[in-house]
């Protein structure tokens, strides 16, 4: 058997590949990078109903098909985590030798109720702000300074955020974001509104590294729960970090991702 290799699906929806660190776990084995179908360097679809959680999960099985990833680590960022476990739900888990799930988003409605908590630790002003636009479904000049506190804090703590972070940001396609999830991640209107992987974590049963900042997006409570649902898997909670937490504290993101390859090997 050659090495195993590893391969990165990146969040969103409409968000791009960030080599940024987790190319640096290529010592081993080589890690392989996608953008997904109407993001990054990516095609854009024919037909805006083509952006759907379905559709991703067909485009993971055409990747590995085609890169021949038949003994594979997948790797996990926020909405890729929801959009990998869906994969193998649906295709099975031959091949996969584990999981390393980053900020995960495994339930539409777990994500919501802790953007909702993670609202009250704003700005009285940017409070005011999201909970006017919300309702009035009014996202102006405003409503992005508010939304542009709420990164900072939630999203990404580095100052200034590097420039790569930046241009990734840029270019993030806010058609696809927008169908899928909504016009910000506290406001979710879009087709994933009610997916829910939470009561079916069990069913996947290969080892799973579960990883988040302390001041993540995805609240440690809630990363917990499903560590608590899913048959066989550990925890890493990152300090003095955020939803990006792999930039933002690199070594320590990579020794725990090492730790967990260790105990692969061991199997």
């Amino acid at each position: 058997m050659g090495r195993r290799k590893r391969g990165h699906v990146h969040g969103g929806p409409g968000f791009l590949s960030m080599p940024q660190t987790v190319s640096d776990l290529s010592d081993e084995r080589p890690v392989y990078f996608y953008d997904q179908l109407g993001c990054g360097r990516s095609d854009r679809a024919s037909n805006d109903e083509l952006y759907s959680l379905k559709t991703y999960t067909e485009e993971l099985t055409v990747v590995r098909d085609e890169l021949g990833l038949s003994d594979v680590i997948l790797i996990g960022f926020s909405g890729g985590c929801g959009l990998v476990c869906s994969y193998l739900l649906d295709k099975g888990t031959k091949g996969v030798r584990g999981l390393i799930l980053s900020g995960p988003l495994l339930s539409s409605p777990m994500w919501e109720r802790d953007q909702r908590m993670n609202i009250n630790d704003l700005s009285d002003s940017a409070i005011a702000t999201i909970e006017d636009g919300g309702r009035d479904r009014e996202y102006g000049n405003e409503y992005g300074e508010a939304v542009t506190e709420y990164y900072r804090r939630f999203v990404c703590n580095l100052d200034p955020w590097p420039d790569y972070l930046v241009d990734s940001m840029e270019k993030m396609n806010m058609g696809v974001y927008i169908r899928m999830w909504g016009p910000s991640e506290f406001t979710v209107t879009g087709n994933l509104k009610n997916f829910d992987l939470y009561p079916r974590l069990g069913e996947i049963d290969v080892p799973v590294l579960l990883k988040c900042g302390d001041r993540d997006e995805a609240h440690v409570k809630t990363v917990k729960d499903f560590q608590e649902a899913f048959g066989n898997a550990c925890i890493a909670v990152i300090p003095d970090a955020t939803h990006m937490h792999h930039i933002e504290r690199p070594e320590i993101y990579k020794a725990t991702v090492n730790w967990f390859l260790r105990g692969l090997k061991d199997r």
